[in-house]
């Protein structure tokens, strides 16, 4: 995920110490109910789309902002399937943050997927018996993606 201008001038005042901040993954089905999936350039492993809002930005808009950014497919935003604070990570520049999680189970509705932009090596449908591996918090949110039960969030205590 490319740095925003935003957090940019935030880092050059707070340095790499654990930033908090809001993300936005987006769990995208074709009309096939394949899985579109980008192989990341930062670690080179398939994973779901994901970003962050830019300031004032609805969470569905920048779902559908990032998966168009990303992959050139066009979508809609369906439901959120998934709200959950991330694990604090140190990125190789030392920079620390942690995400706080809205998944969207979305729906491709133009494009041909393709690379579009400098954070992915490779853009592709994939038949949900056929997944690349992907990381347990990708797994966890197709999972609730394939699934009608209500939004999915850690419980309390």
């Amino acid at each position: 995920m490319a740095t925003p201008d935003f957090i940019r001038i935030i880092r050059a005042d707070a340095g790499p110490q654990l930033l908090w901040l809001p993300g936005v993954s987006a769990v995208v089905f074709d009309d096939e109910g394949r899985l579109l999936l980008g192989r990341r350039a930062d670690s080179g492993k398939w994973a779901i789309t994901a970003g962050m809002p830019e300031p004032g930005e609805q969470p569905a808009a920048c779902a559908v902002r990032e998966v168009f950014e990303e992959t050139a497919v066009r979508c809609v935003a369906e439901r959120i399937v998934l709200v959950r604070a991330m694990p604090a990570h140190t990125y190789p520049n030392g920079d620390i943050c942690q995400f706080m999680d809205i998944t969207f189970r979305c729906r491709a509705v133009g494009g041909a997927a393709r690379v579009n932009d400098d954070e992915s090596l490779e853009v592709a449908w994939f038949e949900l018996s056929a997944l690349p591996d992907l990381p347990e918090h990708d797994l966890l949110r197709l999972e609730r993606a394939l699934s009608d039960e209500p939004t999915w969030f850690e419980p309390a205590p």
